[in-house]
């Protein structure tokens, strides 16, 4: 017999989810196996996205400019489309490192970074970072110099957040390809910052 504490209610969004994919169905908008080919598209969905889009505004500043102005065109611009979200990039400085929550579900760009991890969608995580951000990323081993403003960023149902991480010292020289390498989904969210590869002769990530 299966152990029945291990179940929990659904929540509001999943049941509207529900509600919404039987409803298209019903109608004959989606097919079930569209709709299950999709989910499956997304869940297989990492980072790399997101990641290309930092490393090109690392090597191209005409692009960072237009990313930082309008991150949803930016994303098209290199073939990834972000259908009615408006994308805000915000951008790590020696002066303001930002991280990204959203404090109401767990509204995240998963269109450029994939699934989000659990603990973005825990209750814990989205009080506590608005509240004591430096002590929730020193969690994370991100830790952050008091001289260092942390701005954090609350994404909703119309809009998304991304962070542009700062570029690791000792990349002079590489391409894009290798770049991207660096770049982690939690850099993007503004708990990590990018390191070099565990083969490189630099600190971990």
């Amino acid at each position: 017999m299966k152990d029945l504490g291990t179940y929990r209610p659904l929540d509001y969004f999943q049941l509207m989810e529900i509600s919404l994919r039987e409803l298209l169905v019903e109608k004959g908008v989606l097919t079930e196996d569209a709709i299950a080919g999709a989910m499956a598209t997304m869940r297989a969905r990492g980072p790399e996205r997101g990641a290309a889009m930092v490393a090109r505004a690392w090597l191209d500043p005409a692009y960072k400019g237009r990313m930082l102005a309008d991150g949803s065109q930016a994303a098209e611009e290199l073939g990834f489309e972000v259908p009615g979200l408006k994308l805000i990039v915000v951008e790590n400085t020696p002066k303001v490192h930002n991280v990204i929550v959203c404090t109401l579900c767990s509204c995240y760009p998963r269109m450029l970074l994939g699934m989000p991890p659990e603990w973005y969608k825990s209750r814990p995580y989205r009080s506590r970072v608005v509240r004591e951000p430096r002590k929730v990323l020193a969690e994370f081993g991100t830790r952050i110099p008091a001289k260092v403003k942390v701005r954090v960023h609350d994404s909703n149902a119309d809009m998304r957040y991304m962070v542009l991480p700062m570029r690791p010292a000792g990349t002079q020289g590489w391409s894009v390809e290798r770049l991207a390498t660096t770049v982690t989904r939690d850099c993007l969210i503004g708990v990590a910052v990018p390191g070099l590869p565990k083969n490189s002769k630099s600190r971990k990530s």
